[in-house]
């Protein structure tokens, strides 16, 4: 079997979590999309929890690659804060979908600690970067730039829960907005 299988199934499997996440991925399904047999899945994937992991470490690893690409592409970490909301609203324009992490966060409970390590690792990542940013921006110090990077991180994923709700990305640029009046995200 290719590996291109195995990245059409994560694929699949991202764009199925992204809209009905970690309860919503199904074997069957993602062969279905993918074009093959579902016997076929469980060679890539064992089971649903080594695939709820594969693809929650998929979307970590993406989003850190994506947000160390923008550090790299400026070198005013300023602008990099400011453009930070803009990985939150690709997933809204993309079919309102959510941020596959967030979604499975709100079924933490019931995900395999296997999974539940990924979808927690990439909320560390997020609050890393943005602490190490805020730093570098001369925004807060060093002390105080964790706190600051878990208020932006929850800020910015409850902006796009409350658009997706409403199937408005408007909503989510208002929030954004009203996050850079009130002076949590740079203006």
């Amino acid at each position: 079997m290719s590996s291109n299988y195995r990245e059409a199934i994560l694929a699949a499997a991202k764009s199925v979590a992204q809209a009905r996440g970690y309860s919503g991925l199904n074997f069957r399904d993602l062969a279905q999309t993918v074009g093959i047999k579902s016997a076929s899945v469980y060679y890539y994937f064992p089971n649903k929890a080594d695939l709820g992991a594969a693809v929650a470490r998929r979307y970590w690893e993406d989003t850190a690659a994506s947000l160390e690409a923008m550090s790299a592409e400026s070198p005013d970490p300023l602008l990099s804060l400011r453009r930070y909301p803009a990985i939150f609203r690709m997933s809204l324009e993309n079919g309102n979908r959510m941020c596959l992490c967030s979604f499975m966060s709100a079924e933490y409970d019931g995900l395999p600690e296997t999974v539940k390590g990924e979808v927690q690792a990439f909320a560390d990542i997020n609050v890393a970067w943005l602490s190490r940013v805020l730093v570098a921006a001369a925004v807060v110090s060093a002390k105080e730039s964790e706190q600051r990077a878990r208020a932006i991180f929850a800020a910015v994923a409850g902006a796009q829960l409350m658009a997706r709700s409403r199937s408005d990305i408007a909503l989510f640029d208002a929030l954004i907005a009203s996050y850079r009046v009130a002076g949590l995200l740079p203006a």
